[in-house]
């Protein structure tokens, strides 16, 4: 049973999917994600990859997040990636609301050392992770939000809607493999 956490965000959908758009801001609300190597040119486009590191110098892993889904402003699915730490799977929804948007993270590692323990000791972890992720997601997209009704938004004006992309084989396993 995948980890799931839910925050209410006053902003729209579409404050939300254009952060989630744009790669670089990744590691501001990625809990763990502590920098960025490299975006794929064609993202957020389904197959296209982030590049990023987890930890702290100097002990750093070089992973990677791909794209399995990508359904603005509904869902994205992502199959973030870590060495020996494994893959998972993460599906990011947005519900319209009265006062914003409710928005919805689910997790399950697939593979590595989170999915061999059970889940009565990972699934807390990533709740609590997920939960500040959510808080980090908020800020921006709810500030992109004053910015766009301040008329102050200078960038990402739209969601893009890459051309139609194909997630890699592995990724597509794991996703039909998760419970999210």
């Amino acid at each position: 049973m995948p980890a799931r956490n839910t925050r209410l965000m006053r902003c729209t959908p579409d404050d939300l999917f254009a952060v989630l758009s744009d790669g670089w801001l990744y590691p501001v609300w990625v809990v763990g994600a502590a920098r960025m190597r490299d975006v794929d040119g064609d993202w957020p486009r389904e197959g296209a990859q982030l590049h990023h590191s987890l930890g702290v110098w100097p002990v750093m892993i070089h992973d990677q997040s791909e794209i399995v889904e990508w359904d603005p402003p509904r869902r994205m699915r992502l199959r973030p990636e870590a060495g020996i730490l494994g893959r998972g799977v993460l599906r990011i929804e947005a519900r319209p609301h009265p006062v914003g948007t409710a928005v919805t993270i689910v997790e399950e590692p697939v593979s590595g050392a989170a999915a061999i323990l059970p889940s009565v000791l990972w699934k807390p972890l990533l709740v609590l992770r997920n939960h500040e992720c959510l808080n980090r997601l908020a800020f921006l997209a709810e500030g992109r939000r004053q910015e766009r009704e301040a008329r102050e938004l200078n960038h990402r004006r739209q969601t893009p809607d890459p051309a139609e992309g194909t997630p890699s084989p592995q990724a597509q396993q794991d996703a039909r493999d998760a419970d999210v």
